[in-house]
Formats: structure tokens, C-alpha cells, sequence
């Protein structure tokens, strides 16, 4: 009995997530968005706009996700360039040095970031 429970148990695989096992078929699947064939906005750059409007410093952000300052950067960058209007600004200078700050187009691209991926859930 107890070699056909480990059977039974090892032939459920948990989801490459690792939320519940998962027998069958499931379907899975990731959404970005692109302008011109160049990636706005996808879970990553999301993550990274979250993680500078908690920390208020693209340098702190980039470290608690395990990015460098320069692909942080970039990719803060690139949103910039794409988005109709900027969704980080730079701030210089002041006695605490410069920081970083997401603007409302940035909280705005996070919120509709998280619609679609509800949207995507609901029908996957």
C-alpha cells in the first residue's frame, strides 16, 4: 500500500510555479506589450516600476530584484522612450542626493500592466 501512495503522489507534477500539482493538460501563458516591435512593458519592467515606487531609488530597486544599475536603467529607460509620456523622473542634486520617482503615467502603466494579466487569467 505505501509503495502505491509513492507511486500515485510522484506521478503529479507540481506547475513550473510550484503553486499545485497539476495532472493533464493546463494552459499557460505570459503577456507584454510592445511599441514598434520593442518591448513597453512586461512582468519584469512592472516588478522593477513596484519596486522603485517603494524604494525611490532605481540603484535599491534594481538590488532587491538582482539587476544591475545599468539593465535597470535601460530598461527604465526604454519605457520612457515608448510610453506617451515619461513614467519615471530623475530628481538631482539636494543635500540626500538625487532619487527616482514613478509618475502618475507609471502607476497608471502598472495598473493597466495588472488588468491585462487578469484579463489573460481569466481565459487561460
Amino acid at each position: 500500500m505505501e509503495n502505491t501512495k509513492k507511486a500515485q503522489s510522484g506521478s503529479r507534477k507540481l506547475s513550473r510555479f510550484g503553486r499545485h500539482p497539476q495532472t493533464g493538460y493546463t494552459v499557460q501563458a505570459s503577456i507584454w506589450l510592445e511599441k514598434d516591435g520593442e518591448l513597453y512593458i512586461g512582468g519584469g519592467r512592472a516588478a522593477l516600476l513596484e519596486k522603485l515606487e517603494e524604494l525611490g531609488s532605481i540603484a535599491a530597486a534594481a538590488r532587491a530584484m538582482k539587476l544591475t544599475y545599468r539593465n535597470a536603467w535601460l530598461w527604465i529607460d526604454a519605457m520612457n522612450r515608448l510610453a506617451p509620456s515619461p513614467l519615471v523622473e530623475k530628481i538631482t542634486g539636494g543635500a540626500g542626493g538625487g532619487h527616482a520617482q514613478i509618475t502618475d503615467a507609471g502607476r497608471q502603466a502598472i495598473a493597466q500592466y495588472h488588468e491585462l494579466r487578469t484579463k489573460l487569467a481569466k481565459i487561460t
